[in-house]
């Protein structure tokens, strides 16, 4: 069982962060955030996979004033990402978002921090402190010779103070770095040093395949020792496949489980059935499905039931037939060309009988 790191409890619109909430998946949108139509529909899709809090980019005056509307029109709740520009901190603030992301790296230094935080203060929205390996100061990165991890948790540590300095603790604090072990011994050290809750995530991570598995390396390693309060993965496409991903690590570590969680063999000589394309289909046919449920699509009618037995329900096949059971239980045997409707039956019955108590 994972033991999960003690955290302050902050509020990013009514979605609980730290404190034993659990773990909130997070995504950003790639939309233009001047296209308000564009922006909302995206915001819609992320939130019908699940997402909870949802991230949109703030480059101008113009993105600035969309936020308005997009705020109003979201059903998730909205931080606003920042750079450069502190003034457009405070115009997001003035739109409604529910938290903001800032660099303090490359915002314009501690005086204009402390006006973006006077700002947050009159509506107590959360600020994120996200540090970068690619965007760290300069005096930082001469004195240590580069992004290291020390470098990282300090530069994070020293715009906390400024937040602090002012009695401001609604503060999320997040280390990313596209080099996994980097991120890694940066988040390990920061969590010894503070109580704030971490969002955690690769960036840069990649595309949809080799952008998931850093992802799952890096936040999944840290989930594991108890680190880390929200999640984020990175991906180079539709941000609907970074939900997904999120829930699948975190359904992996036992921390949150939503839709399927499918179990399926990895096909031997003694497969007699094609449990590739029936995996495939079972795992396309149920995509729809958001209560968690095990499925398990077994190639061997020995075995299957035995080794698939904490499934919900599963399939084993066999020459020409299988068996359909029930946590391990063999329910009935069937035809091979029934195999696949015989299992959605069941797994449709199953999401009735929970529906009905």
């Amino acid at each position: 069982m994972i033991v999960r790191k003690k955290t302050r409890r902050i509020y990013v619109g009514k979605v609980p962060i730290g404190d034993g909430a659990p773990v909130a998946v997070q995504s950003m949108t790639n939309t233009d955030t001047r296209d308000i139509r564009a922006t909302l529909g995206q915001i819609a899709r992320l939130a019908g996979a699940g997402c909870e809090i949802v991230r949109v980019a703030v480059p101008d005056r113009e993105a600035a004033e969309a936020l308005r509307q997009i705020v109003k029109g979201s059903s998730l709740p909205v931080i606003a990402d920042i750079h450069f520009d502190y003034r457009l901190a405070v115009a997001a603030l003035k739109a409604g978002v529910d938290g903001l992301r800032i660099n303090p790296g490359n915002i314009g230094g501690a005086l204009r921090v402390r006006e973006v935080v006077a700002a947050a203060r009159e509506k107590m929205v959360p600020v994120r402190i996200g540090v970068n390996a690619g965007s760290l100061e300069k005096e930082l990165l001469e004195r240590y010779g580069g992004p290291v991890p020390q470098a990282m948790v300090e530069s994070a540590l020293r715009h906390v103070a400024v937040l602090e300095e002012q009695g401001y603790d609604q503060i999320k604090i997040s280390l990313k770095a596209s080099d996994v072990p980097l991120m890694l011994e940066a988040y390990r050290l920061l969590a010894a040093r503070v109580d704030y809750p971490l969002h955690v995530g690769v960036t840069e991570a990649g595309t949809v395949r080799s952008g998931l598995v850093k992802s799952a390396v890096g936040i999944g390693a840290l989930l594991a020792q108890g680190i880390g309060d929200t999640v984020r993965v990175s991906l180079t496409g539709d941000p609907v496949h970074e939900v997904k991903a999120a829930y699948d690590i975190l359904g992996a570590l036992g921390l949150r489980r939503r839709g399927v969680e499918l179990i399926s063999c990895p096909t031997c000589g003694r497969t007699q059935v094609d449990i590739i394309g029936l995996a495939e289909q079972v795992e396309e046919r149920l995509r729809h499905v958001t209560r968690p449920i095990k499925v398990a699509v077994m190639g061997c009618v020995v075995n299957g039931p035995g080794e698939a037995r904490q499934a919900d329900v599963g399939i084993a096949g066999g020459r020409g037939q299988g068996l359909i059971f029930r946590r391990g239980q063999v329910l009935r045997k069937v035809p091979e060309e029934r195999l696949l409707d015989e299992l959605l039956q069941e797994v449709e019955a199953i999401l009735q009988e929970e529906e009905h108590g």
